[in-house]
This record gives structure tokens, C-alpha cells and sequence, in this order.
């Protein structure tokens, strides 16, 4: 047996106990908040604490309100398959086209136009065409929203995580999210699908596997000594740069559950630069891990 210390995710409590009451529900000292004890970490000597999960009472599961099934009525094809033969018999030629019912394909019937002119499906005699479809409408890019002075809080009590895309402010410009991945122990949430990585944050777990996050909630308040290592990166003004802290933030990371080589989870970071820069949101990382290198001959 061992011990290990956790976080209440109400109040911040640090709470020691046993590894065997993994799982199990404790009540908060501080807060007399109930709360699910995590999973003793791996390495007992990380400078992390872990926070457990609020313990919610599950509410009953409402039956589903079974709906009666709507049937179309047919559209009579046969009957208008007659009336089309009637015309073409009495008008001499004539060009007839109908469309057979909601969502029914047309059924063309081509013939001999004014003075014999051969008129093609689609085309009246005129000459005239019908128009194109129109072109599918692309998906609008994401937009970061202004950044605001109160989202940078160094106090994670008052911190709430919105459901958004991960969004916010570095190096006093305004930034989302539109890429977040996992590999070799380090999350990276970036502008841009594509290219150079030079605007957005990277955050080193020290060879971390995306295994080892899933399903864990981390706290770093500003008065830690050294935690994980957060970078920054930005580009303007024909100028790029970058800075790393390993202390001084303030940061909660709430990763779920690893699933389909995807790592979903929530961020709140506030960083100590002059520009106030901080991200929170929500992000499905991508935990692929990469091809093994062929073995050289």
C-alpha cells in the first residue's frame, strides 16, 4: 500500500489517501463536497497533483416517446405515363416534360420543336438551357472571438472552462484553436491545419504516453516550484518568437477518456507574459502514434 495526494476539484483541498481507495467516494474536509478518488499515479515522485471527480448522483433515464411512422403516398407513374403517350400522339411532336412527385426523378421526352428543329431533354425550343445546380457552400473558418481582460485569472477557483473550441489570447493577439494533437508526451494546440507550428501553445508532460493522461484532471496553481513545461509561440510583424515557463502559470487540464486514438479534454492556462495571454476550451487531440522508422540496411 501506498500513499498519494489529490485535489478536490471544488476548492482545491489537497487530500491525502491510501492507493487502494482508488475510486472510491470520499467526502471534502473543506468543502464536504463528495468526490470520486483517482488513480494513484504512476510516479510517485511527480511535482503534479492530480484532482479527483465530483461524485454526481445519475438521474433516471427517461423512456423514449415512440413515434408512429409517416407514409408518402405513391404518385399514380403509371397514369402519367399514359397521359405523356396521349400528348405525343395528339400534339404532333410536341415536347412534354414532367416531374413524377416530391423528390422523383424528371422523365425527359424529347421531339421535333417549331419547324422541325430537333429539341434535345432540357433544352426548350428556344434554345434555352436549364440552369446549374448551385455550388456547395464550403464550411466557414473558425474565427477567434476578442480576448478579454477577465478571462486572465491566476486563480483557478473562479475558473470556469467553456464548451467552445479551445480560444483566447497570445502575445496580445487574438487566437483559436483549429489543430490539437499528442505526440511524444506533449499536446499541441495550434492556428492552422497545416505548415510550420509558429502560433499557438505546446505543453510537455516529461515522455508522458497519451495512456497515462486519459481520464486525469491536472491543477498547477502559480506558487509551484517547477511543473510541466508550457510554450509559446507567435508570428507578426515579419517577426516570430517564443517563451517557456516551468512555473509562475496557472493551468487545469481535464482529459477524458482515450478512445479511437483521440484524447478530448478541457484547458484553462494563464500564462505570466506582459501580454496576458491564456487559452480555454475544449479540444479532441489526435493520439495517433507515429510509423515506427524502417530499420536502415
Amino acid at each position: 500500500m501506498s500513499e498519494f495526494k489529490y485535489a478536490c476539484p471544488v476548492c482545491g483541498q489537497h487530500i491525502r489517501c491510501d492507493s487502494t481507495q482508488s475510486g472510491s467516494v470520499m467526502d471534502c474536509p473543506t468543502c464536504f463536497q463528495k468526490i470520486i478518488v483517482p488513480q494513484a499515479p504512476a510516479n510517485a515522485d511527480s511535482p503534479l497533483i492530480i484532482t479527483g471527480q465530483k461524485f454526481v448522483e445519475k438521474k433516471p433515464v427517461k423512456e423514449p416517446v415512440l413515434v408512429a411512422p409517416v407514409v408518402e403516398k405513391t404518385f399514380p407513374v403509371a397514369a402519367v405515363a399514359l397521359v405523356i403517350a396521349l400528348l405525343v400522339a395528339v400534339g404532333g411532336g410536341a415536347v412534354a416534360f414532367l416531374m413524377f412527385g416530391k423528390g422523383s426523378p424528371s422523365v425527359p421526352v424529347t421531339g421535333s420543336g417549331p419547324g422541325g428543329t430537333n429539341v434535345a431533354a432540357g433544352q426548350s425550343a428556344s434554345g434555352a438551357t436549364n440552369p446549374a445546380p448551385a455550388p456547395k457552400k464550403e464550411k466557414p473558418a473558425l474565427v477567434a472571438p476578442p480576448a478579454n481582460d477577465t478571462n486572465w485569472l491566476q486563480n483557478l477557483a473562479g475558473v470556469t472552462i467553456p464548451d467552445g473550441p479551445v480560444a483566447g489570447r497570445i502575445h496580445g493577439q487574438d487566437f483559436i484553436a483549429d489543430r490539437a494533437y499528442f505526440q511524444n508526451g506533449t499536446l499541441t494546440l495550434r492556428a492552422g491545419t497545416r505548415g510550420q507550428f509558429d502560433f499557438g501553445v505546446s505543453i510537455v508532460f516529461q515522455g508522458l504516453q497519451a495512456e497515462a493522461l486519459s481520464g486525469q484532471t491536472i491543477n498547477v496553481t502559480t506558487n509551484v516550484a517547477k511543473a510541466v513545461k508550457v510554450a509559446m509561440r507567435w508570428k507578426g510583424d515579419g517577426e516570430a518568437g517564443r517563451e517557456s515557463y516551468e512555473s509562475g502559470y496557472a493551468l487545469r487540464l481535464e482529459f477524458g477518456t482515450l478512445a479511437k486514438n483521440r484524447l478530448p479534454g478541457k484547458i484553462y492556462v494563464c500564462l505570466p507574459d506582459e501580454g496576458k495571454s491564456y487559452l480555454m476550451g475544449t479540444f479532441s487531440a489526435d493520439a495517433r502514434k507515429p510509423k515506427p522508422k524502417a530499420p536502415k540496411n
